[in-house]
């Protein structure tokens, strides 16, 4: 399923969790663990320069001021890097008890630049990165650098918010929110092999937004059935060959209003371990990977962890479903 999981450490609370999130998954798919951290050492040596006019008179020679700069940006440098090694060595040990493949990557920069860049390029299979940093405060709902992070990339992205012990997390199940997208149908097969794996139940959940004084509300209805059903044959045709107490652990249901409250409401009666949808939904085009209005509000107050599924899977009847769904939509379905 994964071959390669990337975490991000910071020694924060988020970042700890996400560090457990990222080797349970590993031990369970057989996958490698890459973990990384970014320092600013860059951004050390332009404070110092700012602040060379404090310095004694003797100092500020060019020449001698040229040696501080040095001793000063080997020694910040230095630092940062026994820091970063530092918390690289927690995931690093956690792995290796695990018996799993292991690798660290350091890199000097901007958070969420370096970050999205080496995601990028390296092509990870998952990304797993908690939702707040070091530098979260009170009323903080996602960082900056996740929140970045999370709009420049195109990998499949486990964002972690929930701060509980992972065992009393998994108790909650995956909930799937399908809209008869092609990254939909992607995130429902992510959560019915996670839900296998860890022997959790599956909520797929589609939302009709149609009200009862529309026009074309029955019909808009009857389409949010086809895509339940559809997504509920996908799901036992995934799960053809596996145990009939996976298939078991199967709930669809249909919910009725905007798909953004009714997912935020789904969730806080719920308390998922993990919610799962598609970076965005039937308005996107194919090759689109900006995030939909209903995503981004979800990656914002939604209280469990938020799986944004960058894959597409197209169903046997995605286009004409996609087709349907978009030309009788009483308006952008926010997905």
């Amino acid at each position: 399923m994964y071959r390669t999981i990337y975490v991000p450490a910071d020694n924060s609370e988020h970042s700890n969790r996400a560090i457990d999130i990222a080797v349970a998954l590993a031990e369970r798919l057989g996958a490698r663990v890459v973990g990384s951290h970014v320092y600013a050492a860059r951004l050390h040596d332009y404070r110092f320069k700012q602040m060379e006019f404090t310095l004694p008179e003797e100092y500020l020679e060019e020449n001698e001021l040229e040696r501080q700069r040095r001793i000063h940006d080997s020694l910040i440098t230095m630092g940062l890097q026994l820091i970063s090694d530092s918390y690289l060595d927690v995931l690093q040990k956690r792995c290796e008890a695990a018996g799993l493949p292991f690798e660290r990557k350091m890199f000097d920069g901007k958070h969420y630049e370096v970050l999205a860049r080496d995601i990028t390029e390296s092509r990870y299979d998952l990304v797993v990165l908690g939702a707040l940093g070091m530098g979260a405060v009170r009323e903080s709902v996602i960082g900056g650098v996740c929140e970045r992070v999370v709009r420049r990339i195109g990998s499949d992205t486990l964002v972690v918010r929930n701060l509980a012990p992972l065992a009393e997390q998994l108790r909650g199940g995956v909930v799937a929110a399908v809209d008869g997208s092609a990254r939909g149908y992607a995130g429902l097969l992510t959560a019915l092999e996670l839900g296998r794996r860890l022997s959790l139940r599956t909520d797929i959940v589609a939302v009709c937004e149609a009200t009862a004084d529309h026009p074309e509300a029955a019909d808009y209805e009857a389409l949010c059935r086809q895509v339940l059903e559809e997504a509920v044959a996908v799901a036992e045709s995934a799960l053809n060959g596996s145990s009939a107490s996976a298939s078991a652990r199967l709930r669809p249901l249909m919910l009725h209003g905007k798909p953004f409250e009714q997912l935020l409401h789904y969730c806080r009666q719920e308390q998922p371990w993990l919610l799962i949808l598609g970076r965005n939904g039937l308005g996107a085009e194919p090759t689109e990977m900006a995030l939909g209005s209903c995503a981004e509000n979800l990656l914002r107050l939604a209280p469990c962890n938020v799986f944004l599924s960058a894959g597409a899977y197209p169903s046997p009847t995605h286009a004409a479903l996609a087709e349907g769904m978009v030309s009788r939509a009483s308006g952008d379905s926010g997905r």
